[in-house]
Order: C-alpha cells, then sequence, then structure tokens
C-alpha cells in the first residue's frame, strides 16, 4: 500500500462523516427540541402560576376591602308639607321592611299628593337621628 491510500482510506472518511453527522443530529435534536421544549414547557407552567397568583391575589385583595351592608331592617316614609314641617297623612301607609317597596310607594304617593315632598328614612346603629336614604 502506498502512502497516498493510506492518507485517503475510505474507512477513515466513513467513520469520520458518521461522527459528524450522529454529532451535529444529537446537537440538533439537542437545540432544536430537547432544550426548547424544557424551556416552553417552564414557561408555560409558569404563566399559568403567575396568572392563578394574580387571581388569588386580587380575590384575597378584594375579600380585605369588602364590608358587609349593614342594611336598615326597616324604613319609613315621612311626608313633609309646602312649609317643610313633617306631617301625617292618615290614608297612606309608611312603614316599609325593604327599600324598593319604600321607593315604589313614595314614587306613587308623590302623584297622589304633589304639594307634599316625601323623605325615605330608616335608623342607622351608628347614628342617633333617621338617615335620609331618598327625597322627592
Amino acid at each position: 500500500m502506498n502512502a497516498f491510500q493510506r492518507i485517503f482510506d475510505w474507512r477513515t472518511y466513513i467513520f469520520t462523516v458518521l461522527a459528524v453527522v450522529s454529532f451535529s443530529s444529537f446537537i440538533a435534536v439537542l437545540f432544536g427540541q430537547t432544550i426548547p421544549g424544557v424551556i416552553l414547557a417552564f414557561f408555560k407552567i409558569a404563566g399559568e402560576y403567575v396568572i392563578l397568583g394574580t387571581v388569588l391575589v386580587f380575590a384575597f385583595s378584594w375579600f380585605l376591602r369588602a364590608k358587609p351592608h349593614n342594611r336598615p331592617k326597616s324604613y319609613r316614609v315621612v311626608p313633609i308639607d309646602v312649609f317643610g314641617e313633617q306631617s301625617v297623612i292618615e290614608e297612606i301607609r309608611t312603614e316599609f321592611k325593604t327599600h324598593d317597596v319604600a321607593w315604589s310607594f313614595m314614587k306613587q304617593y308623590k302623584k297622589t299628593y304633589p304639594l307634599h315632598n316625601f323623605a325615605l328614612v330608616s335608623d342607622v346603629k351608628d347614628s342617633d337621628k333617621p338617615t335620609i336614604f331618598r327625597y322627592i
């Protein structure tokens, strides 16, 4: 075998080509699929936790800031004459349990008795005077 044949031995080239192809395939799979797959999976899960954490923080802060409303148990409609003094109209109902019903009756009373004004009042726990909720 001469020197030229020893340098250009085809088995050496085959092993070199196989090594280069397999290494490049390994690198292509590593950087093309494995690493991006792991990074994308991490950020997908991390994003879910960030969104869930944000929702929980918002819900917790809303829960701390929300105060239960102490609604009055009863409402009264107070008729007020043209001089600004409380008056009594015998034919009307003045005691109510709900705000909406009292407001509805007040609107009807205003149509029936146009020379009177009406105040929707209730006793609130922290106040000595009745609180006016609506006035027409």
